[in-house]
Parts: structure tokens; sequence; C-alpha cells
């Protein structure tokens, strides 16, 4: 991720909730779920996938009921604070706003705004949520390009005109945006959104590095720019997810034969041995060996899809080989705090995913430690906003971020399978 990227009054609705609060409060499962606003699984469930969840409580009782209203306090200060009012359906990037900042977000972070948006849809069906995304994803679109130095279209790093003034196509904002896009997909059977996701799948493959002299041949790069010719975990694992998950869309057999190529390509050169993985290599053949969470969370996400496409069993048995390695290097050894909130989300919804297969819960669990750490740590009442990178600033990327692991935490285990 590049460093460019990388980087009121308190009603009684926003009043923080702590799981103590919540429990001695008398307050059942029913009438927490009511107080909550999570009514109406079954009235609102309007598609087969989200009917599949209907009328069944969300994942875990008692932290689903406190998750849900978190997740929903934590939408409303995203969009009081850092949705910009002139119609555009744009996100700022940071609240307050910085010296230097652009007028609007650049596109991970709107991505991930869209992400926490189509995860409350998940979590709870209906009109309200369907409109909240749909504005969210019309934003989404002014960030495309009809064409890139690949010749494909795609999603600027920012906003071209009229909003901003463009910016280089980045191969891992684009996945994003198609892995949301095929999860909307798996959600509501939305076509549009599946044609959208092969579009970008098609941009993905127009990013492979062809030059055989390269050290390291192969490999998705990370960017259209100049600047930069690394092949990054981050820009070839979440194009592995994408094109194992269109496989099982679409049952076009090059789907899965990318699939594998991206997915055997990074376990090549950017696996370790603890079975974590690193950054990112360059053409000289220099391994960056940084290991951030949401670089162990895709890939193993991608072994459970293409264990799910292909009944091959080990895509499973490395995917929860990831994932022990992960929990116990982030969760056990205490390092989970230096990452990101928006590389942790990523990174734990993927252990949902293979959770969905598998039946654990010891990774949910993990999950809302982390979760009730930001709630209670990391929180401003006043505002409701989350601040973690920049003590006093809070990103978007970080908001809705928080949205995400917030909304999921209050979703039925069902709906785990089809995140990323």
């Amino acid at each position: 991720m590049s460093s460019n990227k990388r980087s009121s009054n308190k009603s009684a609705s926003n009043k923080p909730l702590s799981r103590r609060a919540l429990l001695s409060s008398g307050v059942g499962v029913a009438g927490a779920v009511i107080l909550s606003g999570t009514t109406g699984w079954a009235a609102n469930a309007a598609t087969p996938a989200l009917r599949s969840a209907a009328g069944a409580p969300p994942a875990t009782g008692e932290v689903a009921i406190l998750s849900a209203p978190r997740a929903e306090q934590s939408w409303s200060a995203l969009a009081k604070y850092l949705l910009a009012t002139d119609g555009s359906n744009l996100a700022y990037q940071n609240f307050p706003r910085q010296t230097g900042d652009n007028p609007y977000a650049y596109e991970w972070s709107h991505s991930q705004v869209h992400v926490g948006a189509l995860d409350l849809l998940a979590m709870q069906p209906g009109n309200a949520s369907r409109t909240r995304l749909a504005g969210i994803a019309a934003g989404q679109e002014h960030y495309w390009e009809p064409t890139s130095t690949s010749g494909m279209p795609g999603y600027a790093s920012y906003l071209p005109a009229p909003y901003g003034t463009g910016g280089d196509l980045f191969y891992d904002d684009n996945e994003w945006v198609g892995l949301e896009k095929i999860q909307l997909y798996l959600m509501t059977h939305d076509e549009d959104a599946l044609s959208r996701a092969e579009q970008i799948f098609s941009l993905v493959v127009s990013g492979w590095d062809t030059d055989a002299s390269h050290a390291d041949p192969g490999g998705v790069f990370w960017t259209q720019a100049s600047w930069s010719q690394d092949r990054n975990t981050v820009s070839n694992m979440p194009a592995a997810l994408l094109a194992a998950r269109l496989y099982s869309a679409t049952g076009r057999s090059d789907y899965l034969t990318w699939a594998r190529r991206f997915y055997d390509w990074t376990n090549t050169y950017l696996l370790d041995t603890d079975s974590l993985y690193f950054d990112h290599v360059d053409l000289a053949g220099n391994v960056q060996k940084t290991k951030w969470s949401y670089n162990q969370g895709i890939p193993l996400a991608a072994a459970v899809a293409l264990y799910k496409a292909t009944g091959d069993a080990r895509y499973l048995q490395h995917a929860k080989d990831v994932a022990e390695a992960s929990y116990q290097y982030y969760v056990i050894d205490g390092n989970l705090s230096s990452q990101p909130i928006y590389f942790n989300s990523i990174y734990f919804k993927s252990l949902l995913l293979l959770s969905a297969t598998t039946g654990d819960t010891k990774y949910y669990n993990a999950m809302s430690t982390y979760a009730d750490q930001l709630w209670e740590q990391h929180r401003d009442s006043a505002t409701g906003l989350i601040s973690k990178d920049t003590p006093g600033v809070t990103q978007s990327l970080e908001q809705g971020a928080a949205v995400q692991i917030f909304a999921v935490l209050a979703c039925h285990r069902h709906q785990w399978d089809m995140l990323y």
C-alpha cells in the first residue's frame, strides 16, 4: 500500500454500549435485538442468500446482540462526520480534515466504506440497508476510468474529473471492489455486480508480469504507476480469491486456471517457512518481509475458495495452517495491536470464512475480543468515531473497517462464507 493510501451533541442512540451494561440491564435476547434495531430478519430478507438466515438469530447470541447496535452507531458516526453532503456520495479521507487533504478520500478508503455498507446489508437485510449501499456504490463509480496503461478500464486511486485530477490504477484497489461485487452477487444474485467483477478481473489479468527475464517471473504488479514494479501478496491473493469465486459463480475453467496461477505464484515466492506471508518482491528478487495481518487473511480465504471450487482437501489444510500460524503470531503473541484496523478487519473476516467451513468458533471469539478493544479503547464516545493510526484523527478507512467488524460479528454464520 502506497504512503498516500495508508495514510457534537451526544444523543441517547449514540450512548456507548458495553457488554456488562447490556447484560446487567436484564434485557433478554429478544428484547436486546428489538432494542438494537435488528428486527425483521424474515420480513426483510428479499433474496435467496439473505433468506437463508431469515428468522434465525445472528452468530452466537450475546456477542451478536452487542455488535449490531455498535455497527449501526459506527455507521451513523461515519455518515455524520466522514460522508460528503454535496450529493456526490463520496467520503472524506479524515475527520477532522487535515492540512493537505484532497477534497475526497482515496479509492481504497472509499472501497472499505463501501464494504462496510455491504456488510450492514448482510447483518440487516432491508430497504434502509439497500438504500445506504446504493448511495456508496454510486460514489464508487466516480473513480471509474474507461482506460488505463494496460488498455483496460478500472478504478483509479483518486477521482478523475469532475471530482478530482485522477490517479494511477492499483490492482489491489480494484481487487477489493471486485471482491465486494462478487460478495454482493453471492448475497443477492445481482447480475450487474457479477459483470463488474468479471470486468475487474480482466484488468487484473492485464497486470500479470509476462517478462520471463525478471527475478521470480510472473505475479500481478501492485500498481500501474511507473515508480513501483513490486509484485505483492495483496495484489495476487485477492486475485486468486476473486478468480475462484468467479469460477464457482460461472463455471468458466479459465477462472480456475488463473486462481491457481495467482495462488501458486504467491506461495512460491512470498510464503515463509512459518506459514506466514511476506509483503512483496521486486524485479531484482528482493523480498520485503513485513508480515501484515491482511496478507495472512486473504491467502487463507483464497485457499478456502479453491477448496470449495475443487474439493481438494490440500487447499483446506493450507488455509488451516495459515490460520493457526497467524493466530499464534497476532493473537497469542500479541502482534495484533500493531496492525491497522483496516488490515485486521480483512484478516478476521477471512478467518470467519474458514470457520464457516470448519465450524470452529475460536476465531470468532478472537474477533469479538478485538472488537471490544476497539470500542472501549479507541472510540470517542462524543462522536462515535474510532481512531487508532493518528490520535484525535479518524480516517474513513478506519471507520469503514470498524463498521465491517461489528456488522460481521452480528451476522448469522450462514453469511460468513460470502465474506472476503
